[in-house]
């Protein structure tokens, strides 16, 4: 344990031990033009064991193996942590570490080890990790589906399909978009899109430029932005590759919708000069990357001191969008949380998965922590040995 944190007496809940499972076998399709496989590990959970019985559960957006490691790297620094005190702990592993590499595998890590950590002090206390987080604001919010890019047939396809089953916002990303090179086919895909999700519902545009080798630069981000403007898009995400930021600024300045981004960016210190130089409407880092509840709360009360709005990214996991979830009830302004369509690591390993309301909405969970409980049975479909989230 780090010598100057307090020993832990009466109140403490100390750690026993973190392990970690990675999700493979059905991995989502990216949309990168590299494209993963189903059989490869981009997610991993996290299981925080304590003396006192409690496990808490966090989702890390990276490879198993990856996780695995950073877990032994981290081990001597929270072994017997506080379990009751995830802000302190998890800045003591952000300070001690950072010589080996800010922002990358170990910062993954110790998000999904700050997610588990908050779960633990809402089981522990008894409350829903949002009312933690300092309060409710909401006790519902909506979904958009997150899905990728098609060709426009079948871009008309998809989103009726999940318009069916009761979205009412959408995001569409990645894919071919921009990658063609082909700007009728990039309009061709979002007023297929459009048409058939319908003139209220809501729509997004992710052009996905943090790809590997994106073709292009500010001027095309212009004029595709124009373009979306016909058909009423309510924000262009990662429309420039993700170290632009001065063409990220311009095209704020100049785009007339809302330019949102920041999914690869991870802790705070690096979002500063994004917030303070105004290259976002809309801010997105993602809970499994960027440093945890914690990080991604204080990212959150940042950009509304910039009048920037934050609304997490989330295509990772069911736990992922557990933490949006308490997130969105904890802050003001949090009216979207992101939710892949289809995807078995979102739908199908807790015991009660997400369901709509008759509006399209999610109910915001009000047990205590984030609210899930993983289901060991259907996660043995998804990991070698689940076995061990569970000792």
């Amino acid at each position: 344990m780090n010598e100057q944190s307090p020993t832990p007496g009466v109140g403490a809940v100390k750690i026993r031990k973190i392990v970690s499972a990675p999700l493979l076998g059905e991995s989502p399709k990216g949309g990168w033009s590299s494209e993963i496989r189903p059989e490869d590990s981009v997610h991993t959970l996290v299981a925080v064991h304590t003396d006192a019985g409690i496990t808490g559960y966090g989702s890390a957006f990276t490879n198993g193996g990856l996780v695995a490691a950073a877990l032994k790297v981290l081990e001597p620094i929270f072994a017997g942590e506080n379990a009751l005190e995830p802000e302190r702990v998890t800045e003591t592993l952000h300070q001690n570490t950072f010589w080996m590499g800010r922002g990358g595998t170990l910062t993954h890590a110790i998000s999904a080890i700050d997610i588990a950590l908050w779960d633990i002090l809402g089981k522990a206390t008894g409350q829903p990790v949002g009312r933690l987080l300092g309060g409710t604001y909401r006790r519902r919010v909506q979904p958009y589906c997150s899905l990728l890019m098609e060709q426009p047939e079948i871009m008309g396809e998809v989103v009726a399909k999940y318009r069916g089953l009761g979205f009412r916002a959408f995001k569409i990303g990645w894919g071919p978009f921009g990658r063609a090179q082909d700007v009728k086919l990039d309009e061709a895909i979002v007023r297929a899109a459009r048409e058939a999700a319908g003139p209220e519902a809501r729509l997004f545009v992710d052009a996905g430029a943090s790809d590997a080798y994106w073709p292009h630069g500010l001027k095309w981000a212009l004029r595709t932005a124009d373009m979306l403007e016909a058909y009423d898009i309510g924000w262009f995400e990662e429309a420039l590759k993700p170290d632009a930021l001065d063409d990220f600024c311009e095209l704020r300045r100049r785009s007339p919708v809302p330019i949102a981004g920041g999914e690869v960016l991870t802790r705070r210190q690096s979002f500063m000069p994004w917030l303070q130089r105004g290259a976002f409407d809309i801010v997105q880092p993602d809970v499994t990357k960027v440093g945890g509840i914690s990080e991604q709360r204080r990212i959150a009360w940042l950009a509304a001191d910039f009048g920037i709005k934050y609304i997490g990214h989330g295509w990772n996991t069911a736990l992922g969008v557990a933490a949006d979830l308490q997130l969105a009830a904890a802050m003001p302004d949090t009216d979207l949380v992101e939710f892949i369509g289809g995807s078995p690591y979102v739908d199908g390993i807790t015991e009660r998965p997400f369901a709509l309301d008759a509006e399209g909405n999610l109910e915001i969970p009000q047990l205590p922590g984030l609210g899930v409980t993983l289901d060991r049975e259907k996660l043995a479909r998804y990991t070698p040995d689940p076995a061990p989230l569970f000792a």
